[in-house]
């Protein structure tokens, strides 16, 4: 995986044998394991085929649909913009729901599938669309900036989305002094020393992996591992953000992992992201004190190769409620990240 992208976008396996498939994920998965697994990817790939199908994979995936099946993989930022420009009949999202539905609003004319319909989001569900609409009538003509991980119905309420790779671009683009940031309340919050002349009105929601990590755990940490790097998502709260050597997307963890290269790096986020990092670099040492998401761990291969065979679960959204949130996304795929400016070496 290339150090300055998290897509993958050479990972069609459907040319190779099942060994060297098996070759990508062999640290992490043992050789006893393997034949319990091998006749579902063998199944997918076939039927990827097939349907014209691709799979998008959220970086929390586990390694055996992230290495193995996965056509394109990254943080929702990428899956965002890739989704835009597939090249397929069928998206498969393995990922949570929210994820889904944002591949169907920018793809209408395809057949998007999850493969369970049980995979939600907590920060998707702390917030409503008349929740939204209340908000702008006590904060009426305040660009509301919406965190991708919403409902449909939330997006089209919204002004622009962002997500957590590009919060701040977003809110510097809109040229205004007050936001409402919502719904994850910790990225705002975050956010907001990024973009300190913009005043963030937040709302209440978290992540249910993120927000239990607090500094006692980033201390204990450095205190059994000496000299090791702490790379925090930015959906924890401030504290601990703080008390991190670097915090940015999933995507820009990865970045910073392959291009710094730490000996000893921990990943305060969810428990798949250091897998899938090793796998591709195991010179390097991943400590893992994270915390699992329950719901991206709904994504099997088995319920993967069965949304293909029976087409199963489509995703759908009303269309007039689809064109009102393309826009807020479609808003959020135009602006343009900051240039990353490389430090004047010193004399």
């Amino acid at each position: 995986m290339a150090a300055t992208s998290a897509l993958r976008r050479d990972a069609r396996f459907d040319g190779l044998p099942l060994p060297d498939v098996y070759a990508r994920v062999s640290r992490h998965i043992p050789a006893i394991e393997w034949p319990a697994l091998a006749p579902d990817v063998e199944a997918i790939l076939r039927l990827k085929r097939e349907r014209n199908a691709v799979i998008l994979a959220h970086n929390y995936q586990a390694p055996e649909i992230f290495h193995t099946v996965s056509d394109i993989v990254g943080d929702s930022l990428a899956l965002a913009r890739e989704a835009v420009t597939v090249d397929a009949d069928v998206i498969v999202l393995a990922g949570v729901h929210f994820m889904a539905e944002t591949a169907k609003i920018l793809n209408p004319e395809k057949t998007v599938l999850i493969p369970d319909m049980g995979a939600g989001c907590s920060l998707a569900d702390s917030i409503t669309a008349e929740d939204v609409r209340a908000l702008k009538r006590k904060y009426p003509g305040v660009p509301v900036v919406t965190y991708v991980n919403t409902s449909a119905a939330v997006k089209a309420e919204s002004d622009v989305c962002c997500t957590s790779g590009n919060a701040a671009d977003v809110v510097r683009a809109l040229g205004v002094p007050r936001v409402l940031m919502i719904p994850d309340e910790f990225l705002a919050r975050n956010v907001q020393q990024q973009v300190p002349e913009v005043e963030m009105l937040t709302w209440a929601g978290h992540c249910e992996v993120h927000e239990r990590f607090t500094p006692d755990d980033i201390a204990a940490v450095r205190d059994s591992y000496p000299g090791i790097t702490v790379i925090a998502h930015p959906e924890c709260p401030p504290e601990v953000v703080e008390a991190s050597d670097f915090s940015g997307s999933t995507a820009m963890m990865m970045n910073y992992v392959t291009s710094k290269r730490p000996s000893q790096v921990v990943l305060v986020t969810e428990c798949s992201m250091a897998d899938n990092i090793a796998v591709a670099n195991p010179d390097i040492e991943f400590i893992k004190p994270c915390n699992m998401c329950p719901h991206m761990k709904r994504m099997s291969l088995a319920n993967i190769r069965r949304a293909l065979e029976t087409m199963t679960h489509e995703v759908t959204v009303e269309p007039a409620l689809a064109d009102r949130a393309r826009m807020a996304v479609e808003r959020m795929l135009a602006v343009k990240p900051t240039p990353v400016v490389s430090p004047v070496p010193k004399s």
